[in-house]
């Protein structure tokens, strides 16, 4: 089940991210896990409630967004989402077709408790990449 590893990478970002800024606690971790990212949102809740219990996030829930996958069709131009996890187009149902989402997980955002600054959202603007 790699959705252990992943939540131990996510935890080390969220970590990396708190102590950069001086939070001591995270309330808060918001993230957007795609369609084919082979991530199993219930198994990762599961795993980021074991596994948090050291650390900044405590105390932090899980926000997940799921989204879905999305495609661009060479054929008829189509763009837009996929029907369910299928890369047939869903208007021409030709199999030339371009992934264009869905496919990623990313950190979003951060809530911050604790913090010497008194902003205690923490952005990520064009999200970061969990791996």
């Amino acid at each position: 089940m790699h959705e252990f590893s992943i939540v131990q990478a996510l935890l080390d970002s969220c970590e990396q991210h708190a102590r950069s800024v001086g939070a001591n606690g995270i309330s808060r971790v918001s993230i957007r896990i795609g369609a084919l990212s082979g991530v199993e949102p219930a198994l990762l809740a599961t795993a980021f409630d074991t596994f948090k219990l050291d650390g900044r996030c405590a105390n932090a829930t899980l926000d997940m967004e799921i989204e879905p996958l999305r495609l661009d069709c060479n054929e008829c131009g189509y763009q837009g989402e996929a029907d369910g996890h299928r890369v047939l187009c869903p208007e021409c149902q030709s199999p030339f077709t371009r992934v264009t989402g869905g496919e990623d997980m990313l950190l979003l955002q951060l809530e911050l408790t604790d913090t010497a600054s008194t902003n205690t959202d923490s952005p990520e603007s064009n999200g970061s990449a969990i791996q």
